[in-house]
This record gives C-alpha cells, sequence and structure tokens, in this order.
C-alpha cells in the first residue's frame, strides 16, 4: 500500500502527526508488506500554524498512484478550498482507492468534489462551513462513508489513525499498538458500522 500525506502552509500539525504515527506502524511493526509513504505539497516547503517548517521531497506529484491519501486540517484549509491551483492538484486523486481526512482537512476532499453524496464530519466549529460540500454532516468523531473516512478536531488524528489501521489489521493488533503508543481512548471493534461516535 503507498501512502500520500497532504501538508501544506498553516495546517494543524497535530492533525498530521496523529494519524502518520498510527498508519505508518504497519511499515515499522512489518504488520503489512509493501507499505510506503510520501509527504506531498504543491511547494517544497511548508510551515504549519505555529511556525513549524517541514521540507518536501515530493512536490506535485500525480496523487493517482496512491492507494490512501491524508488531508489534515488548519486554518490554512479556508484559503485553499478556494485555490484553483491546489484543488486541480488534489483531484487527481479521484480514482485512489482510499481518501481520509481530519479537522478541517474534509473542506478540502469537499472542495475537490470528493464528498458529494456523502456524509461526513470535520472539528464541530466547522459543521456549517461542510454543509455545502456533502450530503450530510454527521456530528460524530469518526465517519465512513463507503471510500471516504471523515475525523473530527484535531486530536481525533489519533482515534482515525487507530481506526483506519483496524481496518487493515484486526482489534488485537491495534489494542497492543494502542499499549505501545500509551493511548487508551480508541475504541476497537467498530471498524464494521458506517461511523462511530
Amino acid at each position: 500500500m503507498k501512502m500520500a500525506f497532504i501538508v501544506f502552509d498553516q495546517m494543524t500539525t497535530l492533525d498530521f502527526v496523529g494519524f502518520y504515527d498510527a498508519m505508518t506502524r504497519l511499515r515499522t511493526l512489518q504488520l503489512m508488506e509493501n507499505v510506503s509513504w510520501d509527504i506531498c505539497a504543491t511547494r517544497p516547503e511548508v510551515t504549519d500554524g505555529l511556525g513549524i517548517k517541514m521540507k518536501i521531497e515530493h512536490v506535485l506529484p500525480d496523487l493517482s498512484a496512491y492507494d490512501l491519501i491524508f488531508v489534515p486540517g488548519g486554518l490554512g484549509t479556508r484559503k485553499l478550498k478556494d485555490d484553483a491551483e491546489f484543488l486541480s492538484w488534489l483531484k487527481t486523486a479521484s480514482d485512489v482507492e482510499m481518501k481520509v481526512s481530519v479537522c478541517t482537512g474534509a473542506l478540502l476532499l469537499g472542495a475537490a468534489g470528493f464528498l458529494t453524496d456523502k456524509r461526513a464530519t470535520t472539528n464541530p466549529p466547522a459543521y456549517e462551513i461542510l454543509k455545502p460540500y456533502c450530503k450530510e454532516v454527521v456530528k460524530a468523531r469518526i465517519v465512513r462513508d463507503g471510500n471516504v473516512i471523515t475525523g473530527g478536531g484535531v486530536a481525533t488524528s489519533i482515534d482515525l489513525g487507530l481506526y483506519v489501521l483496524e481496518s487493515f489489521t484486526d482489534a488485537e493488533t491495534v489494542r497492543n499498538i494502542q499499549k505501545s503508543m500509551d493511548y487508551p481512548y480508541y475504541q476497537t471493534g467498530k471498524t464494521g458500522s458506517d461511523y462511530m461516535v
């Protein structure tokens, strides 16, 4: 499985890191063969909402080459949802098997057309902004509708990563990962439902 982690100026780093930490364990713990990932952006350096700078090796790659894309949130989403260049690039992921976002990253999935006729969630203060982009805003921590999974506010990124990880492995594996992370809050066994509260 090949994953693309989308980053951008004024993103919230915890949105990115929580999901990244969980999902990259597929390879670091040898839970799945042929797992790889790239951190991708529209420019060679991005700065998060608090001034942390990241050097980017994969600038404007064709996202159709990936099996999963992940989009974090942050204040930068408010501008990017109307940025034609960014959205044109994001739309190269239209055939990607799994599309995942957390927090206001859902606004970018929505602006790219990936939430049309889908239920989705986002950070609660952004529910109203998300409404025009999806069939229904669900006030839940994680919402899965087909091949699109959206997560709520910032710290949901850890739960979201574990949720997606569980869909690729099993509940026992995820419980072991939770112990290694000292993270007891995620509840396993809900991957079969459309969404979890």
